[in-house]
């Protein structure tokens, strides 16, 4: 394959991880399971297909461990979310994980702030303060926006630790054919798979078919065919391009959820997705190149 046809195919790699993501708020919706069950099985299954697909990210060890506890609580918080808020309000709110890492970057990382960081974390913060000052009336699929929204933020937090962890895994030595970001991505699985185990069971369902299959879905493809593809991508697509391609998962979870629930944020969590997603849109062209902090 000629180089030019491998750069397409990875940026196609790219754009797979995204719109498998991006159905991850519609899906979770369609289950009768508690968000422990669906959390927990859904991580369960992922990280069981990452271990076995990615022999790089087998082995454990304690930093990696730590950074996916951090991982962990992420993917608890959005599931939890997603029972709770609309699909759009979930993804939107984890987006602005950067306010988080503006914050704590430089005393975790030693990586000093730049200046056009601040316009990004600006609009991330403009839309952060309108999710939390909407008022929507419930759904059946988002039955407590409010408390949905607190934890959909609280999830941001907890993505944003991740984002540090992985980064401060990525400058330590390590041998050949470890990757310890990646076996922070199978910790962290197989951690929120124990932590939800005890509470998922008794396991009553309606809809015990629909009910496999929507965990199946999440943790085969949503979270393990993802994983894949976005490595298999990453490592010829420029950041930059990796950035812009990932835009389309939070726009595509919306989209997703109004088509299959009918599920409309309200007007002021409307504007509020606009300021994050324009605030994503600013960082990746920001990064394309460096400038003077």
């Amino acid at each position: 394959m000629q180089q030019g046809a491998r750069d397409r195919a990875a940026r196609l790699y790219v754009l797979a991880a995204a719109v498998l993501f991006s159905t991850g708020g519609a899906v979770i919706k369609l289950s009768s399971l508690s968000s422990w069950q669906i959390a927990g099985f859904r991580s369960g299954l992922a990280a069981a297909l990452l271990f076995v697909a990615l022999p790089t990210w087998r082995r454990i060890d304690r930093a990696s461990f730590f950074v996916g506890l951090a991982y962990a609580t992420s993917l608890i918080l959005y599931v939890t979310a997603n029972t709770l808020t609309t699909a759009a309000n979930a993804i939107f709110l984890q987006t602005t994980a950067p306010l988080y890492v503006l914050a704590l970057g430089p005393s975790l990382l030693g990586e000093p702030n730049r200046r056009q960081d601040l316009a990004v974390v600006a609009l991330m913060a403009i839309g952060l303060v309108l999710f939390l000052l909407s008022s929507e009336r419930p759904l059946a699929t988002a039955p407590d926006p409010a408390l949905g929204n607190t934890v959909a933020a609280v999830s941001g937090v907890a993505w944003a630790l991740t984002l540090i962890g992985l980064r401060w895994l990525s400058g330590r030595p390590t041998e050949a054919g470890h990757d310890p970001s990646g076996a922070a991505v199978v910790a962290g699985n197989a951690t929120a798979f124990a932590c939800c185990l005890p509470f998922a069971f008794p396991l009553q369902t309606p809809t015990p078919a629909l009910d496999l299959a929507v965990v199946a879905y999440l943790g085969v493809f949503q979270i393990g065919l993802a994983y894949v593809c976005l490595v298999r991508g990453v490592q010829r697509v420029r950041a930059i391009e990796v950035s812009l391609l990932l835009v389309f998962e939070p726009v595509l979870n919306a989209l997703w959820a109004w088509l299959a629930h009918g599920e409309a944020p309200g007007l002021l969590s409307a504007i509020a997705c606009a300021f994050v997603l324009a605030a994503l849109i600013v960082q990746a062209l920001l990064n394309r190149a460096p400038t003077q902090a």
